[in-house]
This record gives structure tokens, sequence and C-alpha cells, in this order.
């Protein structure tokens, strides 16, 4: 059975709901622990009773040393200083054989199974950013993506851990010094710093808007799989990184450039998924808040998003109802 874990608060609750489905239906024997990070996801999330779940609150989890930086910290900082600590807590508290770290804006449309099986008798797995090249942040955001991490109840696995967690407590900023950046930076040397560490070679494994541009998306009896150099691999696990709802009529999908198959196979799926889920949750408790600004000007955006990395703007702002019914019109 393949163990995760994520963490998130009342905001993001639709992406934790939305995460758990895809689970449900792609992976065949899985528990998934949530941490809840404040008290409206907490009570949110014990209603709904999620299948093969376990809800942790803040008070269970947080200890001493967490406690202590956490004044100094943003809230997006403190969850990234949490990172390590709440795969540590999971194999700790409930003895487990392995824990695979998810960020909640995390869908599956493949067996996980197929990324951990990879690791053969590794102990530590993690997945590459595979920037496009301009869009390559490497220098800023690191070599590897916390998104999707394994680590084995076993000697590397927990060294890793261990450190980590050290290193997040001590410094976790959203800021470069000194060669770090938030949680992520701590990753780039692990290959040569612990051993038996894994880089996820599977194509269709770790797809995000900062790669996506590098493939060609086909659907294939309700099946997706990327294509690059003539290779085509299911497509497993998809990170819908910056996918912000500029109110409850317009969603902006990203900062990178997506081709139309994209928006149609991948975006808009999940995006109806995702209204679904808010409209739930806020039948549940109509005073939820899950709407996610974009860090944008809305001044100035009606229907592009500039790019930080091109300085050119793209057309990644839709209406919701248009999309989520033709998955084209802006």
């Amino acid at each position: 059975m393949l163990n995760f874990c994520t963490l998130f608060d009342s905001k993001f609750l639709p992406y934790g709901l939305n995460l758990h489905e895809s689970l449900l239906k792609n992976c065949k024997s899985f528990h998934l622990y949530i941490f809840a990070f404040d008290e409206k996801c907490l009570k949110t999330l014990q209603t709904l009773n999620l299948k093969h779940t376990t809800v942790i609150s803040l008070s269970e989890f947080e200890d001493e040393e967490l406690l202590a930086v956490k004044p100094t910290r943003t809230p997006a900082e403190y969850c990234w200083t949490c990172t390590p600590s709440v795969v540590l807590y999971c194999i700790n508290n409930y003895n487990l054989e392995n824990c695979t770290y998810i960020d909640s804006d995390v869908y599956f449309y493949d067996d996980p199974l197929k990324l951990v099986d990879e690791m053969g008798s590794n102990e530590i797995l993690l997945t590459l950013h595979n920037y496009t090249p301009k869009y390559d942040q490497t220098a800023l955001s690191g070599k590897f993506c916390v998104q999707f991490m394994t680590f084995l109840n076993k000697k590397e696995g927990i060294s890793a851990l261990k450190w980590w967690r050290n290193a997040c407590i001590e410094w976790c900023y959203a800021r470069v010094e000194d060669e770090k950046f938030g949680d992520q930076k701590y990753l780039d040397d692990w290959e040569t710093r612990f051993n038996k560490v894994h880089v996820l070679q599977a194509e269709g494994g770790a797809i995000a808007p900062w790669n996506i541009q590098q493939y060609e998306l086909k659907k294939d009896q309700e099946v997706l799989y990327v294509l690059k150099d003539d290779k085509k691999a299911p497509l497993n696990f998809y990170h819908f990184h910056g996918l912000r709802f500029l109110s409850e009529q317009k969603v902006n999908l990203c900062e990178y450039k997506l081709s139309s198959d994209v928006v149609k196979l991948v975006y808009r799926p999940y995006i109806i998924s995702f209204m679904k889920h808010y409209h739930q949750l806020k039948k549940l408790d109509s005073s939820l808040d899950m709407l996610l600004p974009s860090k944008l000007n809305m001044k100035k955006v009606k229907s592009n998003t500039f790019n930080i990395f091109t300085g050119k703007y793209v057309d990644n702002v839709f209406s919701i109802n248009k999309l989520t019914a033709h998955g084209q019109a802006n």
C-alpha cells in the first residue's frame, strides 16, 4: 500500500478534494494523511470523512521547534518549513514503511505506484522540474520539485528527512539567500549528500505548466498520453501550480504558455471537478473563502497574464462558465 501526506488550509480545500478524487480513481491501495492548517479546514475534513484518509490537526502535529519559528515565517513559508516534518510525523506516528509527500494541487491520471516502483532498492525518490528552456528557473527554485517525494522508513530515507527538517527549521523563506530558497533548494545536492537516491525518469511522471510545452498531449480511449521525440507515455500526474481564481467567474490558469489541447484535456476537466467540490464545500459552510487571488495586477489584466520569464502576455485568463462548457472560449 502507498501512503501519501499533504498539507493545506481551508483556502485549498477544493484542490485537496480533487487530489483525493484522483487517488480514488487511479491508486488501487492507498492511505492519505492530510494536515489541516486551520480550524475550518480541520472541521470540514472531519465532516466529509473522506475514504482512506486520516486528518491531522496542527495541535497534534506541531512541536516546540516548529512553534518556535512559526512567528518568523509567513503562512506559505511556514507550510514549506513543515514539509519534511509532516512526512517524518507520518512515518514515526503510524509506523509506515513508506510515505510520499504530494502537493495538494497535484492530480493523478494513472497509478502513482508505477512511479514509486521505479525506485527499486532505493530509499528516496525525487522529481525534476524539467523546465522548458525559456522558463528555466533552476538557479532560483532548484533542480528538483518538492511536488512528489517518496521516503522509505529505512536508514537513508530517515537520515534525509531529519537533515531536511533541521535545515528548514533553521532557514526557510521565500527569498534567495546563500544558495537557499524555501524548502526546495536544499534538495539540489541530495544525489551526492545521501545514498540510495533515485531521480524519477518516467516521461509522464511529473508534468507541470513549466514543462508541458515540451510535449504533445493526446487522448486515446479515455487515457491521456504525453508524446516527446516519438516516445509515448501515459500522463501520470499533472501539477496545477499557479491555478488561481480571480473571481467565481474567471480563472487564471498559470503564467506559462499552454496549448489549446492542454487547456481542453487537462485544465477543463480539473476545473469542472474543482467547481463541483467548491459548491459542495460552500453548502457545508458558506463562510469558506476558497478563491485564491492571483498575484497579477487586476487593473491591467482582462484576458491576458504577464509571463515573467519571457516578458510577454499569455492568454490564460478564462471565463469559468465558457471554459467548462466548451473548453476553448475566453
